[in-house]
């Protein structure tokens, strides 16, 4: 059967081990100072390890392979001694209702900076980009906001503006993004995340409608406005 799959690049792999500790399946393991993928059987092919890797070491593929096998999965972890874990699931923003306590979260890694250009997930999506602070203001930050977006955050203030900008501007330009919601608080240093967006959306050459919600210390939606 044809399905995706991870494949490591051992010329760009430094053997960091950060995709092995990545991998919940424990599909990818150390051998002789690179990661290998020790079965395909293994991989679920939903590409979770490829935002540990920092050296872009790691792609999904679609590929010829064996079928995930989630019960092969469970005895491989016990004989490598790691807990087995529940079989996959549907992306949390697939389901049709959900309770505000409920996790809407569908991409991993969250930072900006961690954020691979080029995941299969950001092609055509809609980005949710808000500051840190947010998700501890705004009570139902999941449902209200998370909910079938990729969420990317970062902090204007105690991170590299500079470099957030030229980020999100490639991650634009390499994935025909369709839509970007800004949720900052109402604080001074949170305005620099609208800027910085502005910033990147112009830089990039693409027309892409931005959403701003600013949200108030007090935890309610003080604003909303469209770009």
């Amino acid at each position: 059967m044809n399905r995706k799959i991870i494949v490591i690049d051992e010329e760009k792999c430094n053997g960091c081990g950060q995709c092995v500790t990545g991998c919940a399946e424990g599909a990818i393991a150390l051998i002789d100072g690179k990661a290998k993928l020790v079965s395909e059987v293994y991989c679920d092919g939903l590409g979770a390890c490829i935002g540990e890797c920092p050296v872009g070491a790691l792609t999904l593929v679609e590929k010829e392979a064996p079928e995930y096998d989630q019960a092969a999965v469970d005895k491989h972890l016990a004989t490598i001694g790691r807990a087995p874990h529940a079989a996959p699931s549907a992306c949390p923003s697939t389901a049709p209702s959900a309770a505000p306590t409920q996790s809407q979260l569908g991409n991993w890694p969250l930072q900006l900076t961690l954020m691979p250009i080029n995941a299969p997930y950001l092609e055509r999506a809609s980005l949710l980009l808000a500051a840190d602070c947010t998700a501890f203001a705004y009570p139902d930050f999941h449902r209200h906001f998370v909910k079938g977006k990729i969420a990317i955050i970062g902090c204007p203030k105690l991170d590299d503006a500079a470099a957030y900008r030229e980020k999100l501007a490639k991650i634009i330009q390499a994935n025909h993004i369709e839509y970007i919601h800004v949720v900052y608080m109402e604080v001074p240093c949170c305005g620099g995340l609208v800027r910085l967006v502005q910033q990147a959306v112009s830089d990039s050459g693409c027309k892409v409608p931005v959403k701003l919600t600013k949200i108030g210390i007090g935890g309610e939606i003080k604003d909303e406005s469209v770009l």
